[in-house]
Formats: structure tokens, C-alpha cells, sequence
């Protein structure tokens, strides 16, 4: 009598039958990596000005490089790469990004550098493009927002830890050693993921939808109008949050309520991540809720230095786990064409922040700090009027 063979599971059917907890890290600390890389100048504007022979508002252009390559790269990058498999595509993309920040290291002219910002904003915007739709494509079905949220949390703890790093390493040593830094951090997450992060199929040609039919998928265009208003809100304040501190007269520093945000934004992440998977569409209404609230307390609140303390906390804790709560109905009302749409998440982040820029500019010239909360509730309250009338079309009851 014969038995026939045992059939040995492939890697990804194996890699669908436990939560790749590993694998999901090392993904996040490529997030960690990638924030760090954005707002690394805004942190070192006097010193690179210094080294640059430059003044500082040309430095800060470094910044608006970087976004520009993201928000002109990312969607057709992530079109015309969608048929590739994932572990090539991230790892070249991520080996771009280092040649890029590489260049940055040793760049001896300003020029030079805005050019290789350009570049490695457009390799990133390749990588935060695929992130999220990767993670949870190589985790079990019934782990997609657990996946998501633990890839997530490279984000907040990019603001809360990476920035400020880079920005010490900088100032102690110099600023080329913070970009050189992170090339080597960057390598060492090439070598975890050729080690640990399974690979996973391109999306098939036969399933691919034009992008203009990817933006008109019902729900598509309404979460990146959450995601526009809600991160509108928060990076107007998180920029300017030292006008906002000098207006309070307290003695309150910038660096030590930056960093109450991230310790508390990482908490954020660990709720998001315990409900995501549940109780998505609540815990997304509460979470909108409370960075509403936390920007009353900022205004109400503002002579208060433990007022301030407790709105930074809640702001944190609501914010934390924005990203994986919207990138996780993105993803799902993608379906198939999941990276095509979290192509937009990267690109309507950037216009925020950029927008961000010039609105807390303009706010500023003719009031004071005080009016960043004002923005802060205002486009809150949009924010969460949007998924209030988006909790059918576009925000589900599961993922």
C-alpha cells in the first residue's frame, strides 16, 4: 500500500497560517526610517545652513524636496510597479533610498542636495506605498488590523524618537553623520528582511483597474479627505507648536511636549492595535473625537501648564494610531488594487504638510500661536463629520 507524498506548504501559505510578527517589525522600522529621513533637516536647519555656506530658508527647501519627489512619484511608481513581486520591489526601493541619502552625506553644494532629497522623497513614497498592503498581505486574514497596526508604529515613533535623535547626532557630531546614519540603519533593514520577510505576489494583470477607476472606488476618495483634513489639523500645530508654547507664557518646552506626543502616540498605536481588527469604525470615531477634544483643552486650557501636559497626551494617544486606522479601510476598499490606492495615502499626507506649512504661516503673521488650536478643532470636527457620513461606504464594521 502507498501513501501519497505530504505536500509541503509553500512559504506564503505558511506565512498566512501565523502572524509573522518579525517580518511585520522590521517592516515598521523601515516606517521609523522614513519619517526620520523627511523631518531629519527641519531638526539641523543652522548647522547644515553652516555647512552648506546657505541661509536656513533655503535648508528647509530640503524638506519640501523630499515631499515633492513623494507627491509626484509615488502614484505612477506604484501603477507601473503593481505586477512586481513585493520583496524585489521594497528592497530596490529601498537600496535607492540609501544611494540617495548616501549622496545626501556627501553632497558639497546645496543643489546637489535638493536633488538628492528629490530622489530619496520619491523612493519613499514607493516604499510607504506598498507598506501597509505588504503587512498584511503576508499576515493571516483575521490579523489585517493587528498587521496594520504594528507596521504602523514606525511612524510615531519616528517623530517621537528618530527625529530628535538624528537632530543630537547632528548638533553633537555633524549633520552628515545623522544622514550617513540612517544609510546604515537602512542597511541593516535590507538585511532583516532578506532574512525574515517572506515574499508576496505583484497584483495579477487580469485584476488591475485604471488608476483614475481606483480613485472612483466607492469610499476611496472619502477616507483621503479624512486623511487630508485630520492630518491638515495636526501637522498645522505639531509645526508650529513653539508659537503656540510662546503664546501660553508657560514654561513649557517644545522638546519636552514633542516628546509627552510621542510617548503617548505610541500608546495610541497599541489601542489601535488591540481594537483595529473589532471595533474599527468606533475606535475611529473616538479617536477623531478626542484629537478634537485635546485641542479644546489646548485653547481652553492654554495658561495651564498641566492642561497643556494632559492635551498632549490625549492629542497623542488620539493621533497615534491614525495612519493604520485609515490605512486599513483604504486597504480594504482597494481590495485587489490595495497598493494602487495606499499610493494616495503618501501623497495626500504630503500635500497636508506642505499645506500645513503655508497655513500656520499665513496664521501666524496676523495672530498669535493661540489660533493653531482653533485650526486643530475646526478641521477636526471636518474630519470627523467625513467618517460620520462615510461609516457605510467607506469605514466598515470589520476590515
Amino acid at each position: 500500500m502507498t501513501t501519497a507524498p505530504t505536500r509541503t506548504p509553500a512559504p506564503e501559505a505558511r506565512a498566512q497560517q501565523r502572524l509573522p510578527l518579525v517580518a511585520l517589525v522590521v517592516l515598521a522600522a523601515m516606517g521609523f526610517i522614513l519619517v526620520a529621513t523627511e523631518t531629519m533637516p527641519a531638526g539641523l536647519l543652522p548647522v547644515i545652513a553652516a555647512g552648506l555656506h546657505t541661509s536656513e530658508g533655503t535648508v528647509g527647501l530640503l524638506v519640501s524636496a523630499y515631499a515633492l519627489g513623494t507627491v509626484l512619484a509615488t502614484i505612477p511608481a506604484i501603477t507601473f510597479t503593481r505586477g512586481m513581486r513585493r520583496k524585489p520591489l521594497l528592497l530596490a526601493s529601498i537600496t535607492g533610498l540609501v544611494l540617495a541619502n548616501t549622496l545626501t552625506t556627501f553632497s558639497p553644494e546645496v543643489a546637489l542636495s535638493l536633488v538628492s532629497r528629490f530622489f530619496a522623497g520619491a523612493f519613499s513614497g514607493i516604499i510607504w506605498g506598498m507598506l501597509a498592503a505588504y503587512g498584511r498581505r503576508i499576515s493571516p486574514p483575521q490579523n489585517a488590523g493587528l498587521s496594520l497596526a504594528i507596521v504602523s508604529t514606525g511612524a510615531p515613533l519616528g517623530f517621537a524618537f528618530g527625529t530628535p535623535l538624528g537632530s543630537w547626532i547632528g548638533t553633537t557630531f555633524d549633520w552628515r553623520w545623522s544622514f550617513g546614519a540612517l544609510s546604515v540603519l537602512a542597511l541593516v533593514v535590507v538585511a532583516l528582511i532578506i532574512a525574515f520577510v517572506p515574499d508576496a505576489p505583484g497584483q495579477p494583470a487580469t485584476s488591475r483597474l485604471p488608476l483614475g477607476r481606483v480613485f472612483r472606488i466607492p469610499g476611496v476618495a472619502l477616507i483621503l479627505a479624512v486623511i487630508v483634513a485630520w492630518m491638515l489639523a495636526h501637522s498645522t500645530i505639531y509645526t508650529y507648536i513653539a508659537p503656540y508654547l510662546r503664546a501660553t507664557e508657560t514654561d513649557l518646552s517644545t522638546d519636552f511636549i514633542l516628546l509627552i506626543y510621542g510617548i503617548a502616540s505610541v500608546i495610541g498605536v497599541a489601542i489601535t492595535g488591540a481594537l483595529l481588527d473589532r471595533h474599527p469604525r468606533p475606535l475611529l470615531h473616538l479617536s477623531v473625537t478626542a484629537f478634537v477634544a485635546s485641542g479644546v483643552i489646548l485653547l481652553i486650557g492654554h495658561t495651564s501648564s498641566p492642561a497643556i501636559v494632559i492635551a498632549a497626551t490625549l492629542w497623542g494617544v488620539a493621533f497615534g494610531g491614525a495612519s493604520a486606522q485609515l490605512q486599513g479601510p483604504l486597504t480594504t476598499a482597494g481590495g485587489e488594487n490595495a497598493d494602487v490606492a495606499n499610493a494616495f495615502l503618501p501623497v495626500a499626507f504630503n500635500l497636508a504638510i506642505f499645506g500645513a506649512g503655508i497655513l500656520g504661516a499665513l496664521l501666524l503673521t496676523p495672530f498669535d500661536g493661540l489660533a493653531l488650536p482653533v485650526v486643530m478643532i475646526a478641521l477636526g470636527i471636518a474630519a470627523l463629520l467625513l467618517t460620520l457620513y462615510g461609516r457605510r461606504s467607506a469605514f466598515p464594521r470589520r476590515l
